[in-house]
């Protein structure tokens, strides 16, 4: 069941390691032993989003962990995001992991966030025990960017450092810089197999404008085997919204977090 987004709670904030920058971030503490469930939002996307909105409400229904948080650059956090890079990002959800959360976890990841979903559970692999990639898009700065740049898209991020595209989500551009793009390609998980011994449900629209389908079924193809179920939803969007994607997107996370749990002796 689906539930309105909770009212405005001010952020609280840690301080990152490794920036200085002090990072926004909302909790639910939980009820009991089950996982804590994480949400990695996308490219430009903050942690009050509808998504995070209802699985923060699903987590206190359930008693279950939850946390979300802005990446640096990102909405009520610290910093520019054209300083931002993938790794960059990977660090900060790592540091606020690390500082708010104890034992296991379900990651889930949106967009670019699926994308910093898998680097942790290759960096956590004790911690994590189940993943939710939500219209997945690792590597997408080398598999969905670049294949589309013009050779004027080139020479500005050769000359500007950067290039501004109209953004369907907002009256603002969507930048990406050429750091973004060089630490992309380092920071790449599409490379071959991808070792993870952990439960995977990916849910993807096909007919996402920005994400194609074929993006997703790539993914799974270098996942185990075992354990890994994709969703494609014949309508579904990028954003994954709508009440049924929402309740589709509760119903796989709240099945991930029951079958991560602990047994009981």
């Amino acid at each position: 069941m689906t539930e309105a987004p909770a009212p405005h709670l001010p952020p609280r904030f840690e301080i990152a390691p490794h920036s200085g920058e002090r990072l926004a971030y909302l909790a639910v503490d939980g009820r009991g032993e089950g996982p804590t469930l994480v949400w990695l939002g996308g490219f430009r996307s903050d942690m009050r989003g509808t998504k995070a909105e209802v699985l923060s409400a699903l987590c206190e229904r359930e008693g279950l962990g939850f946390l979300r948080f802005d990446y640096s650059g990102h909405g009520e956090s610290e910093g520019r995001f054209e300083d931002g890079t993938i790794s960059g990002w990977t660090e900060d959800a790592a540091a606020v992991i690390a500082a708010r959360t104890k034992g296991s976890l379900v990651l889930v990841g949106s967009s670019m966030g699926a994308w910093i979903a898998l680097r942790l559970a290759q960096r956590l692999p004790s911690r994590v025990a189940a993943l939710l990639l939500l219209a997945p898009a690792p590597d997408f700065t080398s598999r969905l960017v670049e294949p589309k740049l013009t050779a004027e898209d080139r020479a500005a991020l050769q000359r500007d450092g950067f290039i501004a595209e109209p953004s369907p989500y907002s009256d603002q551009p969507t930048l990406y810089t050429r750091k973004l793009i060089e630490d992309g390609a380092r920071a790449a998980v599409m490379t071959g197999p991808i070792a993870l011994d952990v439960p995977v449900h990916v849910i993807q629209g096909m007919e996402d404008p920005d994400v194609p389908y074929g993006h997703a079924l790539e993914l799974v193809s270098l996942l185990p085997s075992a354990g890994v179920t994709l969703t494609l939803v014949k309508d579904g969007d990028h954003r994954l919204s709508r009440p049924e994607d929402l309740a589709r997107m509760e119903r796989a996370a709240l099945a991930l977090a029951r079958e991560s749990r602990p047994p009981r002796l």
